[in-house]
């Protein structure tokens, strides 16, 4: 959850009910990154992740970025503020592979892409777990020859960024979590951590049976006090509001509550992460600043109405012990079925 709602606060509190908990690297120089490690660390003995985003392979098309980039150029001036410039980077990807080498977290989890193979070896030569973020089997087979850990499977349900290693442009929607939970099971061995619309304990314990080792949860956290979300997008995210996947915000498909922006921008924005994401990240602040929730990304998953606005730790527990008890609810009523036709 880079971009805000991702706080040292949130991961320590997730940590301390048992959970792993994760900070986001995205967006953030590698020495703040530095920074909140350590902040975690002075506050929790348990194990916790970093999350970073693998550099796009090559800039966007710069002839569809102009386009767009005039369109937005009215946007900004209804905010108050100036477009940013449509640069092409690599977020600080080397330097924070440093820092992850040097205060290794147990667990560093990738998504955009995967990583070289180099590079997990690295990790593993200092004993640290590495997953990546996968939406389809053929990134999935392509972790496991890179040699991932464990596969964190994003079905389409899931707020935020679309997690896949290349964004084509194309209209496809993606595999729901169930479903592709069980592809990717059949292709691989692989430790799976499901993703995508986890709200509540029933639906954890329904990837649990599904083949996943664990599930992660985002949305789900984000009306935590722990949590940074902007408070226009709390207001917003416990209502019966329809979500949709677009570009228009970043440049890379991602899950959001509809608003303005969305469903005015959605169906001209091309393919263009990071620069379409620096060029609107002035103009997102100022809507975020001025409460204007119709001018900012609101990223949440399609489950979103189900969160609650608790502390962290308290919806940890509370999910963890749902999934132990409708488990332990559908395995008995499949042994008095079992028994049942027994008899007969």
């Amino acid at each position: 959850m880079a971009g805000g709602p991702s706080t040292p606060e949130l991961a320590i509190a997730v940590c301390e009910a048992g959970a792993l908990g994760f900070l986001a690297a995205g967006y953030k120089r590698a020495d703040a990154l530095r920074d909140e490690i350590r902040s975690v660390r002075e506050s929790t003995q348990a194990p916790f992740g970093v999350n970073v985003f693998v550099p796009a392979p090559a800039p966007a098309d710069p002839g569809g970025l102009h386009e767009y980039i005039k369109r937005l150029k009215a946007e900004a001036d209804g905010q108050g503020a100036e477009l940013g410039e449509p640069r092409f980077d690599d977020d600080d990807w080397d330097a924070k592979l440093e820092v992850i080498y040097e205060e290794r977290p147990a667990v560093v989890s990738f998504t955009f892409g995967c990583p070289d193979a180099a590079v997990v070896n690295r990790l593993h030569g200092i004993e640290i777990a590495a997953w990546v973020t996968v939406t389809n089997v053929a990134e999935a087979l392509a972790a496991r020859e890179a040699g991932a850990d464990g596969l964190a499977v994003q079905g389409t349900e899931a707020g935020g960024h679309r997690g896949g290693f290349v964004d084509d442009g194309s209209d496809e929607s993606g595999i729901g979590l169930l479903a592709l939970l069980r592809l990717v099971a059949r292709a691989t061995s692989l430790p799976l951590v499901a993703a995508g619309g986890i709200s509540d304990g029933a639906a954890l314990a329904a990837v649990l049976c599904a083949g996943a080792s664990a599930g992660a949860v985002g949305t789900a956290l984000m009306l935590a006090p722990e949590a940074g979300t902007a408070e226009a997008q709390r207001a917003l995210l416990a209502e019966r509001r329809p979500t949709r996947i677009t570009r228009a915000f970043t440049g890379r498909p991602a899950r959001g509550i509809v608003n303005r922006f969305m469903e005015e921008h959605s169906g001209v924005a091309p393919v263009g992460y990071p620069e379409i994401h620096h060029v609107t990240s002035p103009l997102r602040a100022a809507a975020r600043r001025q409460g204007d929730a119709d001018a900012f990304n609101l990223w949440a998953g399609q489950a979103h109405e189900l969160v609650q606005p608790r502390p962290a730790g308290e919806i940890v527990r509370e999910m963890a012990a749902e999934a132990r008890a409708v488990l332990d609810r559908v395995s008995a009523a499949l042994h008095d079925r079992g028994t049942s036709a027994g008899r007969h």
